[in-house]
């Protein structure tokens, strides 16, 4: 899980150098009809970790646990990512991943192979699902650092 957690920290650090040049005029723009703006996969971002920190905590205290997906157009739209300062989105993603971080690398080794269902989906680990939530947070990343 340590591996992991630095992974994450090395992430947020790189891409919150790259992403504060970003200016807030750029930050809404839309690359095309239907795709979202850098402040609302930011804000995507906020709603993965949002989600994935309870998950998280919950599979290491519950067994036999099932949580709800993810509608993120909706999360989205709720929470109107794209009236709020690029610089505040940035901050809080930041933040909300670093303590993310701190989190992963405080699982105990003996927590990480349980699991849990997200909606209807097969059973995970808690590891699979660190990775998966790494993964996914640098391929947006890549998208929009592009």
């Amino acid at each position: 899980m340590e591996t992991l957690a630095t992974n994450l920290v090395t992430t947020i650090k790189s891409a919150c150098d790259q992403l504060a040049k970003v200016t807030e005029a750029d930050s809404e723009q839309f690359p095309a009809p239907g795709k979202w703006s850098l402040k609302q996969i930011i804000g995507h971002l906020i709603d993965s970790a949002s989600n994935n920190h309870q998950r998280f905590v919950r599979v290491q205290l519950y067994d036999d646990l099932t949580l709800p997906n993810y509608e993120q157009d909706g999360w989205v739209a709720v929470q109107n990512y794209q009236g709020e300062s690029w610089h505040d989105l940035l901050a809080f993603w930041q933040s909300y991943n670093q303590h993310l971080a701190h989190v992963i690398a405080n699982i105990p080794a003996e927590k990480s192979s349980k699991t849990l269902r997200v909606g209807t989906g097969e059973s995970i680990t808690l590891q699979f699902l660190i990775e998966d939530y790494v993964a996914h947070l640098q391929q947006h990343l890549q998208q929009i650092l592009e």
